[in-house]
């Protein structure tokens, strides 16, 4: 499948071909779809593109020019239409955040790669693999907001669902041969269901140090309000909280206290970060030393009972997933981990109904899977 021979990508940033394409893939019975946005480049990230491709063309949307994405809505829900992603988690993830699309008929080709157990599951390793073509990596992790894209740009992108069909024919032929299609499917069904994160922004970052023993509470008070003043500063300039500062750059603030410009430059601040915010830091700091003590929070933990279950059900699927050749999380994804471990079922009904989303997993490993828990 030589790349040299593929036709130019249609270039949607108009209604009128917004309205033909949606056309187009309203007709079909499967579509391929990839999405590319910003997050290294703005504060809130953004989709900046949507590739979609048919079986006859390949489609890259600019929704940053067009007003209104709700047409699409239809396709994504549409139980008729396949919509073929690899690595679909975090463009669901975006799309519903920024468009509140629903979904429903998915083809992951990485997770179904991950299920047949493929050390490398990445799009460029596996099309390589597969098909003998390349993806120029120069472009993931290009700034999608800039306008003009470049053409190489937009054919970097259109690679990312112009070989979907065929590769998500391939997987699912070996799914079938190792018998794991239905595996499969019902991870593709819950992908479906699963809800976008919140966004946690506005200086709340200082609680990932919270749980830190080597950090003192009047430290973490200095961190809440250093966090703060760089989500202020990080959202006046729309780029990426750890393109103002680093996390652990806060943290030698926090210890070490700087009260002048000269201090700042001790802990590794570069002469253009201290004059752009030096001044918002160190006020920042002050007002940490003098605030306050916020609450550290005590991180919920399990009985010594649930404890015991969880490393039973970890060693049992890790031993089971060397057997399969697969990860720990393809045999019992972390969902179930978790809630098996801290709310035991009483009954292998009980236990079919907590796992009543993969009964595939339920079939094959139902009885396993209650003996451990109630031994």
């Amino acid at each position: 499948m030589p790349q040299k021979s593929l036709p130019p990508p249609v270039w949607v940033d108009q209604p009128n071909t917004f309205k033909q394409m949606v056309a187009d893939l309203s007709a079909q019975s499967r579509i391929a779809v990839d999405t590319e946005s910003n997050s290294l480049h703005a504060y809130r990230e953004q989709v900046c593109l949507m590739q979609f491709a048919t079986p006859e063309k390949d489609y890259v949307v600019d929704p940053l020019a067009l007003e209104d994405q709700s047409p699409l809505a239809p396709i994504f829900k549409n139980p008729e239409i396949e919509k073929i992603f690899h690595a679909a988690e975090y463009d669901l993830i975006c799309l519903r955040r920024d468009f509140g699309f629903e979904f429903s008929n998915l083809f992951d080709t990485m997770h179904a790669a991950r299920v047949l157990g493929y050390q490398f599951v990445g799009l460029d390793s596996l099309l390589t693999d597969k098909f003998n073509v390349r993806m120029d990596k120069r472009h993931q992790k290009a700034d999608w907001g800039e306008r003009p894209l470049t053409p190489a740009q937009i054919d970097y992108a259109r690679l990312d669902t112009h070989y979907l069909f065929d590769l998500r024919d391939l997987l699912e032929v070996e799914l079938q041969e190792k018998k794991r299609l239905e595996l499969a499917r019902e991870d593709f069904i819950r992908a479906c269901q699963l809800e976008a994160p919140r966004e946690k922004l506005n200086g709340s970052s200082w609680r990932r140090f919270a749980a830190r023993k080597d950090v003192s509470v009047r430290e973490l008070t200095i961190l809440s309000e250093l966090c703060a003043s760089r989500d202020q500063i990080a959202e006046k300039m729309n780029r990426p909280p750890f393109k103002v500062l680093s996390d652990t750059m806060l943290l030698e603030i926090a210890r070490n206290l700087p009260e002048k410009d000269v201090d700042l430059a001790g802990i590794g601040l570069s002469a253009k970060q201290i004059d752009l915010w030096g001044r918002e830091i160190l006020t920042a700091t002050k007002r940490g030393i003098e605030a306050p003590l916020v609450k550290r929070g005590q991180a919920r933990r399990l009985d010594e009972a649930a404890l015991k279950r969880l490393d039973k059900l970890k060693t049992w699927r890790k031993k089971l997933a060397q057997q399969m050749g697969v990860e720990s999380d393809i045999i019992l994804p972390r969902i179930y981990l978790n809630t098996l471990s801290e709310n035991p079922p009483k009954s292998i009904r009980e236990l079919e109904s907590i796992m009543a989303d993969s009964p595939w997993r339920f079939n094959h490993y139902g009885t396993q899977i209650y003996g451990l828990l109630g031994a």
